[in-house]
Parts: structure tokens; C-alpha cells; sequence
């Protein structure tokens, strides 16, 4: 099985062996995959990880034990837990004590040819959805997770400081709640994406303090992000907290105490809501992929990614045009005709 590999560098290997089905798991061929932050932070010591990374993605199921999720497209809920512990009788099931993480902690994930996944993660997508729409869906479940979790009214100024990959979702979701929302990122044209959907933007270098914020969702990437947010919070104001990385922060606890200031990490989110929201065109993405490699390309599609400024970066990993003997599903999208080529486009 083809893949890329992380074991304290990256390869791209030929030689990985096909995952074994186990039960109740299904086993998915990977179209599509998405390179996110955290993959790239697992390379610089995010977590203790060795294994195919990849997270995001969508596939077809080509074996499991119910017949009938057999040739779908899927997506995939990446925490697979175990049902029992104190968590998971909660129904807290990505924070499951004995969870593994698709690509991230014990469980090898979406860069390579064949992944495994429970068959009660799995949700199907759409007939009319494309590919490269599916593949958000994970991503912007995350963002969701924010509206979820905390009560944003029409009314509330919210501010986004971050105008890279997630930083582009949670903004177009926090926008569908009415919220007088601001992002406050380092690069015009990522923050001109958002002008176009009528979304108030700052550079950073211009962003003023003076109209805080109620709540603010830090979505960098960099440990230099929390200070941007803290800036921009207004006094008894909430931060909420999606950046995961390598690096550790330093944090004026005194200062949270006298601003009574609420800190609220946020990380997995609702698939079915992400699911209608592309669907119904209520969020769009097809402006936020900048790239798309084949997987035999993936150590250049991993090095594009790293760049600064970067929006998504999508490896082609079993497109549909590579298995032209199985039969697509009706009105599905294909990829564009250059993923044929062995380059990049962008």
C-alpha cells in the first residue's frame, strides 16, 4: 500500500501494509485527503506519533460488516472510543479515556491508500457533493463546535483572530449567526475572502482594542495568537481556544482573574450539521483550495503546506479516475482533469 509516513520524518512509502479489517470497523479506500495544521504539528513534536498521518478526508467503504455501506462515499468521525468509560457513558465521546484518533494518537489515518474506521463514525455523502467539498467536512465540524458550545447572539461583537484554514471556517459559520464578527489575520488575501462574503477584516497591524470583543476564538496556529486574543477580549468576555501546536504559551493567570476573563478550549464537532451546511451551499469552500497533489507528489504537497500564508493543500490519493472499472456514484462530481497528472496545480 502507498502512503506518507511519519517517523521523525516524512517518507513516502510504497512498501505499507493493507490495514486488516477488524470488528465492526469498515475499511475505506481514500480519495481525497486534506492536509491540516495539526498534521503538520505532529511533525514538529505536537504529539508522540508514529504511523500514516491524516485526518481529513472522504473515501468509499470497500469492506464492512453491514453490506449495505458497501461503494459509499463516506466521511469520518476521527475519535474511536471505546463505549464504556466514564466519558463515553456521558456521552463525552471524544474525550473517551481509551480513545484512539484517526492519524493523530494510535490509529494510523487518511494519507495513504486504505484507512480503518469504526462503522458507527462513518456518515454518507451526498450524491451531488464533489470531492473537494466533502473533504472540509471535518474542519468545519470543528468550527461548529464553537456555535455549539457557546451562546452567540445577533447582537454579541465577536472577533476571529486568524485568517488561515480554520480561521476561514469559523468565520464563515460564526458569520451565519448575525454576530457583529471581525476577523483580525496577517494576510490581505485570505482576509479579502471574507470581505467578499461581507465579513468585517483587519490586518492585525491595524486592529484597536478599544471595541472589544464578547467573545474571541483564537485560531493561529502560533503560541503568540493567545496574546492577540486576550488583547481584543473585553472584561468578564470569553476565548475560546482552537489552536493546537508544539510549542507551550505563557499565560497572565493574575490577569484573568482581576478580568474575570472565561478560557474555553474547543476541538471536534458535529458532521450531520457540517454535512448540511456544504450541502445547501450555506458555506462555501471552493475558494479556500490552493493546491491539489497526487499521493505520489505528497512529500512536495507536505512541503507546499508548510509555507506561510498557505490556504488548503489536498493530496488525490484514489481519485475516482484511477478506477475507472467501479462504477461512480450517480451525479457525483469528479475531480478536476488535472489530478490525472503526476503535478501539482494551484
Amino acid at each position: 500500500m502507498r502512503g506518507l509516513y511519519w517517523d521523525g520524518h516524512w517518507q513516502l512509502r510504497e512498501d505499507l501494509p493493507k490495514p486488516e479489517v477488524w470488528a465492526g470497523e469498515a475499511l475505506l479506500r481514500v480519495r481525497l485527503a486534506g492536509i491540516c495544521g495539526t498534521d503538520l504539528e505532529i511533525a514538529r513534536g505536537y504529539v508522540d506519533f508514529q504511523g500514516i498521518p491524516g485526518h481529513e478526508f472522504v473515501g468509499e467503504v470497500v469492506a464492512a460488516p453491514d453490506s449495505d455501506w458497501l461503494g459509499r462515499r463516506v466521511v469520518g468521525e476521527i475519535n474511536c472510543v471505546c463505549g464504556r468509560c466514564g466519558p463515553c457513558q456521558r456521552r463525552e465521546r471524544s474525550h473517551c479515556r481509551n480513545r484512539t484518533a484517526l492519524g493523530i494518537r494510535g490509529r494510523d489515518g487518511a494519507f495513504a491508500e486504505y484507512c480503518l474506521l469504526p462503522l458507527e463514525n462513518l456518515h454518507p455523502v451526498p450524491e451531488t457533493m464533489a470531492d473537494t467539498t466533502a473533504v472540509f467536512v471535518e474542519p468545519l465540524a470543528a468550527a461548529l463546535a464553537i456555535v455549539q458550545d457557546n451562546h452567540i447572539r445577533p447582537a454579541d461583537r465577536v472577533m476571529v483572530v486568524g485568517d488561515g484554514r480554520l480561521g476561514q471556517l469559523v468565520a464563515r459559520v460564526l458569520r451565519l449567526t448575525g454576530c457583529d464578527l471581525t476577523v483580525i489575520g496577517h494576510h490581505q488575501g485570505h482576509l479579502d475572502l471574507l470581505a467578499r462574503l461581507g465579513i468585517a477584516t483587519s490586518l492585525e497591524k491595524d486592529a484597536s482594542p478599544a471595541e472589544c470583543a464578547t467573545l474571541v476564538v483564537e485560531c493561529t496556529g502560533h503560541a503568540a495568537g493567545f496574546a492577540t486574543a486576550r488583547r481584543m477580549v473585553r472584561p468578564r468576555g470569553t476565548i475560546v481556544l482552537k489552536s493546537t501546536f508544539s510549542d507551550t504559551s505563557e499565560i497572565d493567570t493574575t490577569d484573568l482573574v482581576v478580568n474575570e476573563i472565561t478560557l474555553r478550549g474547543s476541538r471536534c464537532g458535529p458532521f450531520r450539521p457540517a454535512l448540511r451546511l456544504l450541502a445547501t451551499g450555506l458555506v462555501s469552500v471552493a475558494d479556500l483550495v490552493e493546491a491539489v497533489y497526487p499521493l505520489s507528489a505528497g512529500l512536495a504537497a507536505i512541503d507546499h503546506a508548510q509555507r506561510p500564508g498557505v490556504r488548503k493543500v489536498l493530496l488525490a490519493i484514489n481519485p475516482p479516475e484511477y478506477h475507472a472499472d467501479k462504477p461512480i456514484l450517480a451525479q457525483t462530481r469528479l475531480l478536476d482533469d488535472s489530478l490525472q497528472r503526476d503535478t501539482p496545480h494551484g
